[in-house]
This record gives structure tokens, C-alpha cells and sequence, in this order.
């Protein structure tokens, strides 16, 4: 996708040898900026302090995490456990998005084979740079089963269709293309007017800086509302449909996404409107059948006690509660799949429900 008309991914490599770059997201949108992951270290706190974020992009960072660990192997005894700690690390940066571990361990498999450092150091070049693609690749497939969704509705309603959406799940977190956007910007492209509600998403406010900041670089037009808005926008109907992301999805249909989706889904229920989730086969856990299951990160609390922005000079950080107010700060929770109307994959739109999901993907069971 573009940023100031330049096409842009949320991770890459270049050079020889290669460095692997990102956008550091915490500075969006009031500053773009780009930084180096040169070390192990580096790759576990991008991932922690959300300079990346995302389930598809926190899982290529991860894949290109291991080759990251390669390049800065000196001398050492037992290479493959040396290897085998480096990526247990990484995987464990997060705990609630499948891909990270999920990417690591491809990556981890695939230089296995391989006899020396130099081999390995390549094949996981290879691997990290084929996962970044692939994910790119199952955006712009969503894209495209997501957009007759889209269409049906503007052929029935005749104007602008109203979609809302929570949180990011855009190409920022996702490579390129995005998950929950990869409908809309297929919508926009084949000329179907769209219009997005971008819920603010507290605490860290991913929709208000990051998906407003990436619609405007695709001239998608969009308003942002704070996150209690939803239920009275579709009380108005004034939503013609949800879409967001997933950061973990079961083999029957629950939904692990950014704090407040719950909410969204059963606003959306009680209106009749349709509500989907759109994530890439790399988001679903095989081996967890029941949303309880799903581990939900619980993060700083200061990220509910402050509020980052910009004063229109300096960017920093306000106190909003009582210093001494203790808080809690869940970054997710679990919507559960009777209240999905469909998932939007790389293979095709489905009921959330476990058979529905093996007759997309029956070589996974």
C-alpha cells in the first residue's frame, strides 16, 4: 500500500547482506519513522512494545526474527539449541496472536536441513521473506472474496456503503493489504463508493491513529467515532456492516480480536447487521476448538492511564486517571462464533463454524 504515494510494507529487507527494517508504529501518525531490527533483542521488544502489531505482521516479524538470530550467531558450541532458545524466545514475545508462533516454527522447520551457519542463515532468509509474501498474498485474496459482500450490499442500498471496523487491521498489521480493510480497498479500487467508521480503540487507539491514518493515505473516505458510538450508529442504521480481524480464531469459529469486539458483535446482533471477521489461515490455532481457551495478554496499565498524541508541537503522553487509580488492561477478548455472521479467508467466505472451516481447509484436520 502507499504511504505519500510510495508503495510501502510494514516489514522488509535489503541490502547484502540484509537488514531487516520496519515502520516503528508507535509515532503514527503523527511521524513516520523507520528503524532497524539488527538483534534478537531488538526483534522481542519491536514485537512487545508494539512498534509492530498485528497477528500476520507480528508473525513475519518473528519468521524474519530467526534469521535476525543467524546473522548474529559468533562462535557457539551447539548451533541447533542455540537456535532452538533464540526462537523460543521470540515466540514467546506475545501470547495471543497463533502467527507468531506459527511463523517461527515454519521458519525453525525449513533451515532444520540445513548443514552449516551460511545455509541456514540463507535458507531462513528464504523462509522469513516467503512468509512476509504470503501473507501479502492471503490479503489481497481476502480482498477479493470480501468485495461481492461489499457489492451486494450497494447494489440493494444504491449509496455509499457503511462499513465499521475496530481497532487495525489494515496493512500495517498484516504486511501489506490488511485483513479487515482488504474488502474495502478492493471495494474503493473497483469504484464502489465506501464509507468506514473508525472506532478510536481504546486504550492505544490503533483505529483513530493507524486504519484513519492508512484510509487517508488510499483517499478512502472514513470518519472516527470513540468506541461507545458503534451500538448507536447501528441503532440509526447507519452501519451497513462490521468487519474486523483476528488475532486467534478456534477450528469452530471464535474470534480472539483487540479489546471491545465483543461489544461490536452483539450491538451489530441485536440490529440485524452482518458481522464479519476477516483473517488468513495463518491466524487460525488447529489445535483449539473453544474461545476459552484462547490466551488473552494482559498489558501495562499505563497504557489505560495515558493517552499519546501530539500537542501540535511535541508528541508525549498525558495522565488521564488519578495517578494512584489502579487499572486493568486486557488487549483482547473473545467473540464467539454464534454471533459471526461469516469469516473472510484467503479460500472464501464461510460460516464461523467448525465444518464450515474444514471444507475450506480439510488438509488441516
Amino acid at each position: 500500500m502507499n504511504v505519500n504515494g510510495k508503495p510501502t510494507r510494514g516489514i522488509w529487507h535489503e541490502g547484502a547482506p540484509a537488514r531487516v527494517r520496519i515502520i516503528d508504529q508507535r509515532w503514527l501518525p503523527h511521524r513516520f519513522e523507520t528503524t532497524d531490527l539488527a538483534t534478537v533483542d531488538q526483534v522481542i521488544k519491536a514485537i512487545q512494545v508494539m512498534a509492530v502489531r498485528g497477528a500476520p505482521l507480528i508473525g513475519a516479524t518473528g519468521a524474519y526474527g530467526v534469521y535476525v538470530a543467524l546473522r548474529n550467531v559468533n562462535e557457539c558450541k551447539d548451533l541447533n539449541a542455540h537456535i532452538r532458545e533464540q526462537c523460543r524466545a521470540i515466540a514467546e514475545a506475545r501470547p495471543t496472536a497463533v502467527n507468531l508462533a506459527w511463523a517461527v516454527n515454519e521458519v525453525e522447520k525449513r533451515i532444520a536441513g540445513e548443514k552449516g551457519l551460511e545455509q541456514k542463515t540463507r535458507a531462513a532468509l528464504e523462509a522469513a521473506s516467503g512468509i512476509a509474501d504470503a501473507e501479502a498474498d492471503r490479503c489481497r485474496a481476502i480482498g477479493r472474496h470480501g468485495l461481492p459482500l461489499i457489492r451486494e450490499i450497494f447494489e440493494r442500498v444504491q449509496r455509499p456503503v457503511n462499513i465499521l471496523t475496530h481497532c487495525n487491521a489494515g496493512w500495517l498489521a498484516c504486511v501489506d493489504v490488511g485483513t479487515a480493510t482488504a474488502p474495502i480497498y478492493a471495494a474503493h479500487e473497483a469504484g464502489i463508493p465506501v464509507h468506514v467508521w473508525v472506532d478510536e480503540t481504546r486504550p492505544l487507539n490503533q483505529g483513530a491513529r493507524l486504519t484513519a491514518w492508512e484510509l487517508l493515505q488510499q483517499g478512502v473516505p472514513h470518519t472516527v467515532v470513540v468506541d461507545n458510538a458503534g451500538g448507536h450508529l447501528m441503532q440509526k442504521g447507519q452501519v451497513d456492516m462490521c468487519i474486523v480481524g483476528s488475532d486467534r480464531t478456534t477450528t469452530t469459529g471464535d474470534v480472539a480480536n483487540k479489546i471491545g469486539t465483543y461489544l461490536k458483535a452483539l450491538a451489530a446482533r441485536d440490529n440485524n447487521i452482518p458481522f464479519y471477521a476477516a483473517l488468513p489461515s495463518s491466524t487460525i490455532d488447529w489445535q483449539i476448538d473453544d474461545g476459552n481457551m484462547i490466551p488473552v495478554e494482559e498489558r501495562n496499565p499505563d497504557e489505560v492511564r495515558q493517552v499519546f498524541g501530539t500537542d501540535g508541537v511535541c508528541l508525549t503522553e498525558v495522565l488521564v486517571a488519578p495517578e494512584k487509580s489502579p487499572a486493568l488492561n486486557p488487549a483482547f477478548d473473545v467473540t464467539p462464533s454464534r454471533l459471526v455472521t461469516g469469516l473472510i479467508t484467503e479460500r472464501g467466505v464461510c460460516p464461523a463454524d467448525a465444518l464450515s472451516i474444514k471444507k475450506l481447509f480439510p488438509e488441516k484436520f
